[in-house]
């Protein structure tokens, strides 16, 4: 008989976010490693973001799904919550309390963000007995609230340190009950049981985002993002700019400048596309690379769609472009699972990453140019002290933008699948058993 684990995501298809894909990835796959999933998640009803059916569609019909109602938006912002963990904190504990007490599950898995519900471990595990893993996809506290935040050009306020303050003071609550921690990089984990040296898992395990071929079904045949048939190398992004992220934006579109003054013919062939930099849905959503691009003199060379993508239509606009670009951030755990599907899309690629990251080790164990093109940073050097490299590259790209599968190995990424990333979590889930038996 498998055995059984439930896991607690707020965010789950068709909800739209980022989050949703930890658990959506990981738990089809959980079987082929002896262990039977039910996803616990909030009611589409009650997000707030716009549903994305396509991605719904790609969820199995047999994996079990069980959905909780969160407090409306409407209603809970009326005493200042939007915040989807809380929104949902009571209706997530309600309902993982009935299952566990109607059903036998093995173990608990909690993935953040939204934080919040991570709390559930703590109180489930003393209720039932039942060992629980901690996962994070973020750090539960990093540079928000302490160098960027809510305020005036993305400065910390009163909010953001307020949100930070208490971060500090809940985190400890949940990891020194966790049986184990995961996070999508070992430097996430680690930074966060350094904050709280009292915690001790029985096991910790790094497990980026990772990828599933089974995606690529659900591409999209929408029109065409990206031009096409003009002589010009297209290159784009898709996916948030963050606040930490702006001095890698800057260190780029300084290099398209300085290219521009030194090989205008080169510089001439280059399109820059960004897509989703906002992460906003709606109607509208403020340009957050156009700004500096004109600032810097090369607003005609760049476009920006700041409203998010769906996943599927993400994917192909990655797989219209002549080229790929990735940009990283000032911090040292960010590890985009945008890496991924850039690499599954089988175009050539331009990285600026913190040679921290775990993605700069993954991208040269895959190839080198000129499939591959990176450009790593680290905090004695920023990012903004590798534009002369980053020109060379984009002017390398301007010449020469042809995909070489020879050039790369693709196997490397076996081993962040979403099947081997669900049996590593299998072998720490059954670990966490064994040791509480």
């Amino acid at each position: 008989m498998p055995r059984r684990v439930l896991m607690i995501s707020p965010h789950f298809p068709p909800d739209s976010t980022a989050g949703t894909h930890r658990v959506r990835l990981l738990a089809p796959r959980l079987r082929e490693h002896g262990w039977e999933p039910t996803v616990l998640t909030v009611d589409p009803r009650d997000y707030t973001d716009r549903l994305d059916p396509a991605l719904a569609a790609s969820v199995p019909d047999d994996l079990h799904v069980v959905r909780q109602r969160a407090w409306p938006e409407r209603v809970s912002r009326r005493f200042g919550v939007g915040d989807l963990g809380l929104r949902a904190f009571s209706g997530l504990r309600d309902a993982a309390s009935r299952l566990l007490a109607a059903e036998r599950f093995d173990a608990v898995f909690i993935t953040i963000y939204p934080a919040y519900p991570a709390l559930l471990g703590p109180l489930l595990k003393r209720r039932f007995g039942v060992p629980f893993v901690l996962d994070y996809q973020d750090p539960w506290v990093g540079e928000w609230g302490r160098t960027v935040g809510g305020g005036a050009d993305g400065r910390p306020d009163v909010k953001s340190r307020l949100t930070r303050f208490v971060a500090a003071r809940l985190e400890p609550l949940a990891l020194r009950a966790a049986d184990a921690v995961t996070a999508v990089s070992s430097e996430t984990y680690e930074q966060a049981l350094a904050r709280t040296p009292s915690a001790r898992p029985r096991g910790v395990a790094e497990l980026p985002i990772g990828w599933d071929d089974r995606d690529a079904e659900f591409v999209s045949g929408a029109p065409s993002r990206v031009p096409s048939g003009d002589g010009c190398v297209h290159l784009s992004y898709v996916g948030t700019l963050l606040p930490t992220g702006t001095d890698t934006l800057r260190a780029l579109l300084g290099a398209v400048a300085a290219l521009r003054r030194a090989q205008p013919s080169a510089a001439a062939r280059l399109r820059l596309h960004f897509f989703g930099t906002s992460n906003q849905r709606g109607d509208f959503a403020p340009d957050r690379v156009l700004p500096m691009a004109r600032e810097l003199g090369v607003g005609d060379a760049v476009t920006e769609h700041a409203l998010r993508l769906d996943y599927f239509d993400a994917l192909q606009v990655l797989r219209e472009s002549t080229a790929v670009l990735l940009m990283g951030s000032r911090e040292r755990h960010y590890t985009p699972s945008k890496v991924f599907p850039a690499l599954m899309a089988k175009r050539p690629l331009l990285a600026v990453f913190h040679e921290a990251s775990s993605a700069t080790d993954l991208l040269r164990r895959v190839g080198g140019a000129p499939t591959i093109r990176l450009v790593s940073f680290d905090d004695a050097r920023p990012a903004l002290a590798h534009g002369d490299e980053i020109a060379a590259q984009l002017q390398a790209l301007a010449a020469d933008a042809e995909y070489r599968p020879g050039a790369v190995d693709l196997r490397v990424m076996n081993d962040v699948s979403a099947s081997a990333l669900a049996g590593r979590l299998a072998g720490l889930l059954d670990r966490c058993v064994r040791t509480a038996a």
